[in-house]
Formats: C-alpha cells, sequence, structure tokens
C-alpha cells in the first residue's frame, strides 16, 4: 500500500465521516455529561461505528451479489443517497436531537452520523477501487480520527468556534455532494458501457 493510493482512499471517507461536523453534535449530545460517561459514550460509537464498517467491507458485496445488484447500481444508489444526505445537512440547522444517554454511543453517534449510508457506500466502492487492505486502513484511520476529535471536542470549539464548526461540515456537505454526482456518472457510465 502506498502513500497516495492511502490518501486517495482517505480522502472520501473524510469527507463522508465529516469528524469536524460531528463535533457541535457531539457537544449537544454530550455537553450534560461528566467526563467519565462522555468518554464511555466516545469508546461505545467508535466500537459501533468500527463493526459495521467491518461487517459492511466483508458481507457487503456478497449481499449485493445475492439478491443482483452490481456495483454500479450501488454507485447510482449511494450517489442519490449521498446527495440527498448531503442537501439535507447544508440546509440543516443542525444533525440529530437529544436521544437517551444510553443509546447516543451507538445510536445515532456511532450509526448512522460515524457510519452512515455516505461511509458505507464510499467504502464498498473504495473496495472495488482499492482493495481491502487500503479501505480497511482507511477507515480505522478515520474512525480513530473521530475519536480524537471527540475527546477534543470542547478544546476545538473554543478554537474554531460553534459558527466555526458549522462552516466546516457545510463545506464538507458540498465536497459530499460533489462525491455523490460523481458516483452517479461513473455508474450510469459503466452501466451504459455494460459493465
Amino acid at each position: 500500500m502506498d502513500l497516495q493510493t492511502f490518501v486517495l482512499a482517505f480522502i472520501p471517507l473524510f469527507v463522508a465521516v465529516d469528524p469536524v461536523g460531528l463535533l457541535p453534535v457531539f457537544i449537544n449530545l454530550t455537553s450534560h455529561l461528566k467526563p467519565s460517561e462522555r468518554a464511555a459514550i466516545v469508546r461505545q460509537s467508535l466500537l459501533t461505528a468500527f463493526v459495521v464498517a467491518v461487517a459492511f467491507l466483508l458481507v457487503g458485496k456478497w449481499v449485493l451479489d445475492r439478491v443482483g445488484v452490481s456495483i454500479w447500481d450501488f454507485s447510482i444508489a449511494g450517489g442519490l443517497i449521498l446527495f440527498i444526505l448531503s442537501i439535507t445537512d447544508l440546509l440543516a440547522t443542525q444533525k440529530a436531537r437529544r436521544l437517551p444517554v444510553s443509546t447516543i454511543g451507538a445510536v445515532p453517534l456511532g450509526v448512522p452520523l460515524i457510519v452512515g449510508p455516505a461511509v458505507l457506500t464510499t467504502s464498498l466502492l473504495l473496495l472495488h477501487n482499492y482493495g481491502p487492505v487500503v479501505t480497511l486502513v482507511s477507515l480505522i484511520v478515520n474512525i480513530l480520527f473521530v475519536g480524537l476529535t471527540f475527546m477534543a471536542a470542547k478544546r476545538m470549539v473554543r478554537v474554531i468556534g460553534e459558527q466555526g464548526a458549522v462552516v466546516v461540515s457545510k463545506v464538507s456537505s458540498l465536497f459530499l455532494a460533489a462525491i455523490a454526482v460523481m458516483l452517479i456518472r461513473r455508474g450510469l457510465v459503466e452501466l451504459l458501457r455494460g459493465g
């Protein structure tokens, strides 16, 4: 695995995960908690995200093959979903609402905010383009980066401000919309070629 390949796999996943954009959500959901409770939620969210992402990498393609869905069908469907999610994020004022503390780590933080349709679609396409090792390493590094971001949440928001975090999230959503259009275009081209 060379550095250029890793970077090519890492960047789309980084945009899909949007760790900085998750900061306002994480702070909103955990601001009233003790540091130990917040740390437990970070661990739970990372473990949930990792298990779901790896399970999808292992069996996602197999399941798609069993139901007769090609990678390009998935690319178009995933691109449409990513586009809708990115537009929703661009227009939304916040990504999450208050939930019971016992579920915050797994849902909504682990799934669908850290690992949701955007990450699953992107990882399946990266698996097709770059193979399992590069995709898995990129996923792990992105999930660990989310953990570091969550652990440094209070300090980061003090530096960039809550409005700064929102701006970064909106820019990331715009990039995600562009990636979605690319996935749809690539899927349509390949299907028209008979791929």
